[in-house]
């Protein structure tokens, strides 16, 4: 039989009032809301936007942040919604990995790296970027900083040291000293300075690297005084955490499912990343059907109406990982169109829109990629940006609708519909190795007076899917 779930929020308060066993708390002694909730207001923009990740370093020949605000009108074209930026601080030099060092060791919190550009160069980008209506944010990197930042000696007491009073990395980070987040004043300094990116420079928000590194009262504290600073900024934890996101971010990474989309395409012969050792990493049997458990588990675990990330790559996984061609094969395309249109909010990284099958070096300047002509991979996901900004049905958090899942008879099927507000899509690919014949353990979908989103064609469930086969149909 058909499954109803809420994904992540999708279903309102008054279907969980009653059912979680917490109820409802009263907030300021009048107002009655939801404790199963998160307590962040999502800004309004975020509902149905796509997120750009830019590797600015890799992005143009030149690596500065003026080449990149003339590409700002492709992007635009493209879809995109929110600019990450991956660290634009300067970067330390002592102890430096490559010859270039990583973006995040940070030199100075409230400087522009010089190898990018100037800080007006950057503020300008900003602005074009919102006078396009794009919102950028930045990456924050509040763990560590790098080992010649200027707060290593003006504040030496805001790292933690090891048993011999020295200041100390973590796991391979030789490059980074960890902060001491016991201390106030160490506290106080962090928010100072992300305040000033948001008043001075005005934009939108962070990216906060390891986010589930650094106490979560931390970020608690930390998101009111922001967002005073720059009411309506957005938040993104690269963590999955779901504690993060009661109070202090609006979206966080899907880590687990990056890893199943992972385990799903090794299952189906389709992974071949090799590691360092030369070897393809050996993953446990998953399959489709395995999409929904996952979802499930996390709308018990997640404050209801908060986002998640969903990606086919990024920069870890580009440099570390592999290529989502290394990593997904030829399910690459059917498991974009599932980073759209499962609950949350879609990622694309630099180079994703082209097609570019190759890792960048991460401590090196690497080739960047080639944006013209625009190939079919633009188009592909330009038609993808359209989907989510078009479709209510596919907006994050409790404004989206809910997922109805349509089990297959086959675990490598995957097939769902949303809806809300008149708007409907349903989905279903097959994520396994062999055609597959599309029937279903109870009803199928309905999708009369739908078409399919990509020819335009009426709808009409086919009898089989081939290997990374996907249908998405919308009303017409």
């Amino acid at each position: 039989m058909k499954r109803l779930f809420s994904a992540l929020g999708m279903i309102g308060a008054l279907i969980f009032s009653g059912c979680t066993g917490k109820g409802k708390v009263a907030d300021n002694g009048n107002v009655l809301r939801d404790s199963t909730f998160t307590n962040v207001k999502h800004p309004e923009w975020s509902r149905d936007a796509v997120i750009y990740e830019v590797n600015l370093r890799q992005y143009s020949d030149s690596g500065n942040v003026a080449s990149f605000t003339r590409d700002l009108p492709r992007l635009k074209d493209l879809g995109v919604d929110i600019l990450w930026m991956m660290p634009i601080h300067p970067i330390s030099k002592k102890d430096r990995k490559g010859s270039l060092g990583s973006y995040y060791a940070v030199a100075d919190y409230t400087a522009f790296n010089p190898e990018f550009g100037t800080l007006p160069e950057f503020k300008e980008m900003v602005k074009k970027a919102h006078d396009q209506g794009m919102k950028v944010i930045i990456d924050w990197v509040p763990n560590h900083s790098g080992r010649d930042n200027k707060w290593v000696t003006e504040h030496p007491d805001w790292y933690e040291k090891d048993s011999l009073g020295n200041m100390k990395g973590v796991y391979d980070w030789t490059d980074v000293y960890v902060f001491d987040y016991s201390n106030p004043q160490m506290r106080k300094g962090m928010i100072d300075a992300m305040k000033f990116w948001l008043t001075d420079v005005d934009i939108d928000g962070f990216r906060c690297d390891v986010a589930g590194e650094v106490p979560t009262d931390f970020w608690d504290e930390a998101r009111p005084q922001l967002e005073e600073a720059k009411p309506g900024l957005f938040m993104l934890a690269e963590a999955s955490k779901p504690e993060l996101q009661k109070n202090g971010f609006d979206m966080g990474y899907n880590w687990p499912m990056k890893d199943l989309f992972s385990e799903i395409a090794a299952t189906s012969g389709q992974y071949s990343f090799k590691g360092s050792d030369g070897k393809v990493r050996e993953f446990p049997e998953k399959h489709a059907s395995d999409i929904v458990k996952l979802l499930e588990a996390q709308d018990s675990e997640y404050p209801k109406d908060t986002y998640l990330m969903n990606m086919v790559t990024n920069h870890d996984l580009n440099s570390w990982e592999g290529t989502e061609f290394e990593r997904l094969g030829n399910l690459t395309p059917a498991f974009a169109v599932l980073s759209y249109t499962l609950p949350g909010m879609p990622l694309i990284y630099t180079g994703q829109e082209t097609g570019m099958n190759r890792a960048f070096e991460f401590f090196e300047k690497d080739k960047a990629p080639q944006w013209e002509p625009r190939n079919e991979y633009f188009t592909f996901y330009q038609n993808l940006n359209n989907l989510k900004h078009t479709q209510k049905a596919l907006a994050a958090g409790t404004e989206g609708g809910k997922l109805i899942s349509y089990p297959a008879k086959s675990d490598d099927i995957i097939a769902f519909s949303r809806e809300k507000d008149g708007s409907k899509v349903v989905v279903a690919a097959n994520l396994g190795n062999e055609k597959t014949s599309l029937e279903f353990s109870a009803d199928a979908p309905a999708v009369a007076g739908m078409k399919d989103f990509f020819s335009g064609v009426d709808a009409a469930i086919p009898e089989s899917l081939n290997p990374g086969e996907y249908i998405v149909f919308i009303n017409k």
